[in-house]
């Protein structure tokens, strides 16, 4: 990697490593006080690498969850990232060990990052390299919060309020790139009846019902669309622009 692509890296991850460090942070002592041992941090943030899910994962882990459960969790929360691949520009890396890495490595920042610059100016190593380096960013944070409370030795659980801010922050910028009331409205009806129905399966109850919900909604609106609008109207749907399409 040339040092004028290096530099080009840096610039432009700096800032997600300004948000996983700290939050890497937060995860490491969470993780640590609920009872996980230090060493299986960094394990899980390169096996899994998969933020807010890893805050989930280490709940029900510690909460005695069964493999389905955390199987079907991990699904639904994650099952935008096949999205993403649409228009991830993953084909720029022709080694087949490091499409693999890049599948991977693929988080919702690393999509902002590459899906938005031009294909053509993106070599299959800066690519690499980006999602790399965000990695590592993780993984450092993760790392260091979970020998801060080993070492320390004090109870750090009340460092789950980071993955409820990150789901609001998340769920607001959402709502402002593409303001749509029913879903809010579907959102806080289907986290009622997990709550109620579910209880100890309220996540995935939630996420069920809000995907079957979803689904019908854009099934009925799509029917209702103009044929000649429908090139138009299917970005509405959609959770990238086609303009970003290779």
């Amino acid at each position: 990697m040339s040092r004028s692509d290096l530099a080009l890296t840096l610039r432009d991850t700096w800032i997600v490593g300004a948000g996983y460090i700290p939050l890497g942070l937060a995860f490491g002592m969470y993780a640590v006080s609920l009872g996980i041992p230090w060493w299986w941090i960094p394990i899980f943030s390169i096996t899994l690498y998969a933020g807010s899910m890893q805050f989930v994962a280490a709940q029900l882990i510690t909460g005695g969850a069964g493999f389905l459960t955390i199987a079907i969790t991990t699904f639904f929360v994650n099952f935008r990232h096949v999205f993403y691949g649409i228009s991830f520009p993953l084909r720029r890396m022709k080694h087949p060990l490091a499409r693999a890495y890049g599948i991977h490595a693929l988080t919702d920042e690393t999509y902002a990052l590459l899906s938005t610059r031009d294909p053509n100016t993106l070599s299959g190593r800066r690519v690499f390299f980006t999602e790399l380096i965000n990695h590592l960013y993780w993984i450092s944070g993760t790392t260091v919060g979970a020998l801060i409370v080993h070492w320390a030795h004090f109870d750090a659980t009340f460092m789950s309020f980071a993955l409820t801010s990150l789901f609001i922050v998340l769920a607001i910028d959402a709502y402002r790139a593409n303001p749509r009331p029913f879903i809010v409205v579907a959102a806080f009806a289907c986290a009622a009846v997990g709550l109620v129905v579910g209880q100890k399966l309220m996540l995935i109850v939630s996420l069920v019902s809000f995907t079957v919900v979803v689904v019908l909604w854009v099934l009925r609106t799509a029917a209702h669309v103009n044929p000649d609008d429908a090139s138009d109207s299917s970005e509405n749907f959609l959770p990238y622009s086609t303009e970003d399409m290779p």
